[in-house]
């Protein structure tokens, strides 16, 4: 097994090798003053099971060519097997075309990775299920919803707390969060204008939020405009208290003044994107994804099940 990181994340990388009890294999990656790529292996990857690691934050087109140029570069070099770890799938939102004449991004990105040369994806909480249809291989599709939960349950009490999905396409993940914690689950419904993007607007809530400590749950925060509207919607409706938990922090900005000026009380998240500088939010918490895709990297490898890991 060998396991190669990007530009982007390399952090979560080393700390992925270190549960592993292995080292990232040595690269020498640069820019051209034109912004070109060059990447290098510094050493034999014949016949190697190699994992390819990149986490897709801000500036994610180049992040995703280098990763993709570190697949080109294994499969001529003899890899016998080439897997994308990809903690946060790049252009995921379009899954689908909304109005005529728009791209299925989503599925432009398995072709490109298909064409690099990979056989197989890794990715945690894929904001739609049916991308696992878009790659012509394996994908393994990870959950974070058992590293936030354990952390939820062990400092919250959730004898009176409700699960929120904050517009309808999260109802199935906070119907998993229910199951996990055993609580109730109210759903807040919104409208979002199909020519603004990430503008939405909070209608109502549907389920029983009074006096009850409310836990909205996403698959993650980009600008934060749904789930602060959500959180403000809830204390509207008398929820004592209101945190939140999802698996991205992607924060574009103005998330974090948002978040701050909110009632939010606090922000479970994990590290599958690495926080960009400037980012200043108190209330946050960063919990590691690196032991779950650790183990998923060693059921690969030797073979093993990686639904094993969450039943």
């Amino acid at each position: 097994m060998k396991l190669f990181s990007g530009r982007a994340h390399p952090e979560l990388a080393e700390a992925v090798a270190k549960e592993l009890k292995t080292d990232l294999v040595p690269t020498t990656a640069r820019d051209f003053a034109n912004g070109e790529i060059f990447i290098r292996f510094e050493e034999s990857v014949r016949g190697a099971d190699c994992f390819v690691m990149q986490s897709h934050t801000q500036p994610l087109n180049k992040w995703l060519v280098e990763q993709l140029i570190m697949i080109d570069a294994l499969k001529r070099a003899s890899a016998k097997r080439i897997t994308v770890v990809s903690p946060f799938y790049p252009y995921a939102r379009q899954d689908k075309k909304h109005l005529g004449r728009e791209p299925i991004s989503a599925r432009l990105m398995a072709d490109l990775y298909q064409a690099a040369g990979a056989d197989r994806i890794m990715s945690v909480d894929l904001h739609a299920a049916q991308i696992q249809g878009f790659f012509d291989g394996p994908v393994d599709h990870l959950w974070a919803l058992p590293v936030l939960a354990d952390y939820v349950t062990s400092k919250y009490d959730n004898s009176d707390m409700v699960v929120v999905s904050p517009d309808a396409g999260r109802v199935r993940l906070a119907d998993m969060w229910t199951d996990k914690i055993g609580c109730q689950l109210a759903i807040i419904h919104k409208r979002r204008d199909p020519n603004k993007a990430n503008e939405t607007t909070t209608h109502e809530v549907v389920g029983e939020v009074e006096g009850k400590t409310c836990l909205l749950v996403d698959d993650m925060v980009d600008t934060a405009g749904t789930m602060c509207q959500a959180a403000l919607a809830l204390k509207k409706h008398g929820a004592k208290r209101v945190i939140a938990a999802a698996t991205h922090p992607i924060l574009s900005d103005p998330a974090a003044e948002r978040i701050n000026n909110s009632p939010i009380e606090e922000l479970i998240v994990t590290n599958t994107l690495k926080i960009r500088e400037g980012i200043n939010i108190p209330a946050m918490t960063l919990l590691s994804i690196a032991p779950l895709i650790a183990k998923a990297i060693q059921e690969v490898f030797e073979d093993g099940s990686v639904t094993s890991l969450f039943r």
